[in-house]
């Protein structure tokens, strides 16, 4: 599991976002789209392409993207 590609498949989860402009140090919830729906949708996308389960409580404790990605890494 590589960062680069998890911020990519983060990304592809949003509608209205600009190709590469999330980065591994996007404060995620300062993105516009960003919603509890949306957490919701990236806990599916860890689950489904990492086979991880997050919690909303990762979600919760976590401010950036690499945040995310350091807690999928140690579950």
């Amino acid at each position: 599991m590589e960062l680069a590609q998890f911020v990519k498949d983060f990304e592809l989860q949003f509608e209205e976002v600009e190709p590469n402009s999330i980065t591994p140090d996007t404060i995620f919830r300062d993105i516009d789209e960003w919603s509890s729906l949306m957490a919701l949708v990236i806990i599916a996308m860890a689950d489904e392409n990492y086979n991880v389960k997050l919690t909303g409580d990762d979600i919760r404790n976590s401010k950036t993207v690499k945040d995310i990605f350091e807690k999928l890494k140690v579950k």
